[in-house]
């Protein structure tokens, strides 16, 4: 129903920005939570951040919190990450996902629907 398509992962440096872009397809954006986990090596995927419907509300990881910023755009259907300040620790795949609700969740088996994910690695 929903098809999700991650965009904008790359090799940058430890200090630097990058912008994932996640672009939606099929279904209604706008009825849909939208978040983005990650996962890295031998590591399981976790929580990153998460917008409700109308971006009424966001939620963060501690881990990103204050660097990281999740926004959407419900006329492009597309959610962004844009990531600033970048650490190694950051490293990792980052998948887009959707939820059908008008909250938030942070774990991924909330969530319906995900996309192939782009990887981020960040060098020291």
């Amino acid at each position: 129903q929903v098809r999700l398509v991650e965009s904008g992962g790359g090799l940058v440096q430890a200090g630097d920005s990058l912008r994932l872009s996640c672009a939606a397809s099929g279904g209604t954006f706008s009825l849909y939570a939208m978040a983005w986990f990650r996962q890295a090596a031998g590591k399981e995927r976790e929580f990153v951040a998460a917008i409700t419907r109308s971006s009424s509300s966001t939620s963060y990881a501690d881990s990103v919190k204050g660097r990281f910023t999740i926004s959407r755009d419900n006329v492009k259907n597309t959610v962004y990450l844009q990531m600033n300040s970048l650490k190694p620790e950051d490293t990792a795949v980052y998948y887009c996902a959707a939820d059908y609700t008008r909250s938030v969740h942070t774990f991924p088996q909330s969530y319906d629907y995900w996309g192939q994910g782009t990887q981020v690695t960040v060098s020291s």
